[in-house]
């Protein structure tokens, strides 16, 4: 897991107060969202494993992989989860420059709003790939109207040397009300987000809590 935190340190938050990394609740409540899809090999799985827990989640979905599956898309759609924008080709803002970056922004959200079908108020939620997002970038996201998500708890589950087991005990330690949990609905997560998704979702409903999207 290298030197990044499961859970986000309060300094990180403090210095960047105007991303938003939980959403502070005395209610029994979590957001899980889900990175990097949607993706054939396992997002439907994801969608039937919520479904049994009457989960409800927000997918941050790359923008080139909507156009190549816009049927699982559609199933995230008509499930009822909520949709943010992760760029169209999960490019790193570290080493992308401002327009390149916005116009990443603007072609995933292009793709994303074409595969509406209804006239169903949407959402303008922005997560940086890999987290990585300059200054200048967030300001421009957040005057077009996106609110930057980021994330109180990381599963790690994409990590190939972090055991399902461990990726369990992330989310299950260190997550509490109001957190938002970051999972990946993509093949080099799907070993470690089939073990641990229905073991989080069995566990925190057995201690009352619901599971909603983001809005």
């Amino acid at each position: 897991m290298g030197i990044t935190p499961i859970k986000t340190p309060k300094l990180v938050k403090k210095a960047l107060p105007n991303y938003i990394w939980e959403k502070p609740t005395d209610e029994k409540i979590l957001y899980l969202t889900f990175d990097d899809g949607p993706t054939p090999q396992i997002t439907n799985w994801v969608l039937d494993t919520l479904n049994q827990f009457d989960a409800k989640v927000t997918f941050f979905c790359i923008g080139n992989n909507v156009e190549k599956h816009p049927e699982i898309f559609q199933n995230i759609l008509s499930q009822g989860h909520t949709i943010g924008n992760h760029t169209q080709n999960h490019v790193k803002g570290w080493k992308t420059n401002l327009s390149d970056y916005l116009a990443e922004a603007k072609e995933a959200q292009d793709v994303i709003d074409l595969q509406y079908k209804d006239s169903r108020s949407r959402e303008k939620l922005f997560r940086p790939p890999y987290g990585q997002i300059k200054p200048g970038q967030g300001r421009a996201l957040m005057e077009l109207g996106y609110d930057i998500i980021m994330w109180h708890v990381l599963s790690f589950d994409w990590d190939k040397n972090t055991a399902p087991e461990t990726c369990l005990k992330n989310v299950i330690s260190k997550s509490e009300p109001g957190s938002i949990i970051v999972f990946h609905d993509s093949v080099k997560a799907s070993k470690n987000l089939q073990y641990t998704l229905p073991k989080v979702l069995e566990h925190f409903s057995n201690m009352g809590y619901a599971f909603k999207a983001i809005t």
